[in-house]
């Protein structure tokens, strides 16, 4: 079964039932990549030593 769309991953069709991937490898694939930290959302470094002390535990 398709869903259209294009895996993120590799570009190939995506499968329903690994949506928004083609197959278990490319979520794996992506999994991965949040786990390393390759993946990070766009802002300024922020100091730990300059949050307030609840937010840098």
């Amino acid at each position: 079964m398709g869903h259209k769309g294009k895996c993120p991953i590799c570009g190939k069709p995506v499968v329903t039932e690994f949506r928004p991937f083609c197959s278990k490898r490319c979520a794996d694939l992506d999994l991965q990549k949040w786990l390393s930290n390759s993946y990070a959302v766009p802002g300024e470094p922020v100091d730990p030593e300059t949050l307030p002390k609840d937010e840098a535990e």
